[in-house]
């Protein structure tokens, strides 16, 4: 069964075991996605800048440039390009790493390739909703470019910081719960307290960090909420 056309991605998929890449290529395009390969990490980089593609599947080791390098490389540069992250590496330690450079999500191999499909579309750019461009304090972010401004400063974030911080904006000055924070970013997969955490620290490293006062703040074990400067 091939997609409609509004589901139909364009994949890049750096990944250097042939068997695996080769798998995911069939499997996907079958599926009626379109799909690159890259089989180093300097090549996938330089075909990631493009900025062409919609999601890219990114394995770690990789060689010319590992995949933490790669994907750390692409943030910096301030592509958001959504990455769906592949490895044999299942501790948590490995996994915080992997969301602190920029990942979306972080699938451990062997995985089912209709989890792989699932996956990628939960990561992958969304419409902005109906009602426009939430905003709340100077700060906006807006879904179509994956970008946040405030005061004036854009600010290019990744699919996960944006999903987060659109919730925050939409209930601003509520409190989001863990929970509904979580199932926003990740759906019933892959997340959990830790990750979240960690992209919240590199969501207000962007948004909070470069401005006087901070407008993210934590509520001790309930979740997170925006809230003006005093």
């Amino acid at each position: 069964m091939t997609q409609a056309a509004g589901n139909r991605l364009r994949v890049l998929v750096i990944e250097d075991q042939h068997d695996i890449a080769a798998n995911i290529w069939d499997f996907l395009e079958r599926r009626g996605h379109e799909v690159d390969h890259c089989a180093d990490g300097v090549s996938g980089l330089a075909r990631a800048m493009r900025g062409d593609v919609d999601v890219v599947v990114l394995d770690l080791g990789l060689p010319r440039m590992d995949g933490l390098d790669l994907c750390r490389r692409l943030r910096e540069a301030g592509n958001g390009v959504p990455i769906l992250m592949l490895t044999a590496r299942d501790t948590l330690e490995d996994k915080l790493r992997g969301f602190a450079e920029g990942a979306d999500d972080y699938l451990v191999k062997p995985f089912a390739m209709r989890e792989l499909e699932a996956r990628i579309h939960a990561v992958r750019p969304h419409r902005a909703p109906s009602g426009g461009v939430p905003a709340f304090a100077g700060l906006t972010y807006d879904p179509r470019t994956m970008t946040a401004e405030r005061d004036a400063r854009r600010i290019p974030l990744t699919r996960l910081q944006g999903s987060l911080l659109a919730v925050l904006l939409q209930e601003a000055p509520r409190i989001v719960p863990h929970a509904r924070l979580i199932d926003t970013a990740w759906g019933a997969e892959g997340g959990d307290i830790a990750a979240l955490q960690t992209q919240v620290y590199e969501l207000r490293a962007l948004v909070d960090k470069p401005f006087a006062q901070p407008l993210i703040h934590t509520v001790r074990g309930i979740g997170y909420r925006l809230a003006s400067p005093a």
